[in-house]
């Protein structure tokens, strides 16, 4: 603090020794002592105020950080989950106008300058191919191996002059 070595101490001790004398000496080494007492009291006071601002501080922050997760978890109860699920899924599920083709540029344009809404035309669904023999057959072979369908390359149609267990023979080899 002040840097006052065993050397400058003894210096100090002399000259109060001869300027104060020893008979009063005690008394006011005893009142030096009080003074350093009350200044390290004073000090610790301090010190003590200080870490608590710090620690309320620090608990503020803290508050502050509990609240916000509080927050984010209030709003992640499992109603409001599944209420945000559910919209998820129906908007994913509105197809609305994914099967109407898109207007070119110049149909909106005549339509904008007639004043008429651009009416898509009717799309006609389509059915799927019935399923061929050689489908049956297939899944048939992969049902009696036990094994996995796989996803392979397209199949071409077989002539009929092949037989059937030729086919269930190739189908097991792959």
């Amino acid at each position: 603090m002040f840097d006052i070595g065993w050397s400058e101490l003894l210096v100090i001790a002399v000259v109060a020794l001869i300027a104060i004398g020893p008979k009063e000496l005690p008394g006011v080494l005893r009142m030096v002592g009080q003074w350093m007492g009350k200044a390290r009291k004073m000090a610790a006071e301090f010190q003590g105020q200080f870490q608590e601002a710090m620690r309320e501080a620090e608990m503020a922050d803290l508050k502050k950080s509990f609240d916000e997760v509080k927050d984010v978890a209030t709003g992640l109860s499992p109603a409001n989950v599944m209420t945000s699920l559910q919209k998820d899924v129906s908007d994913a599920m509105q197809i609305g106008d994914i099967d109407k083709p898109a207007a070119t540029t110049n149909d909106a344009q005549v339509a904008a300058a007639i004043g008429e809404p651009v009416t898509p035309e009717p799309v006609t669904p389509t059915t799927p191919a019935a399923p061929t023999p050689e489908t049956f057959v297939e899944a048939e072979a992969h049902q009696a191996a036990s094994e996995p369908l796989a996803i392979t390359p397209e199949v071409q149609a077989v002539p009929q002059d092949i037989a059937a267990p030729d086919v269930l023979k190739d189908a097991k080899a792959s």
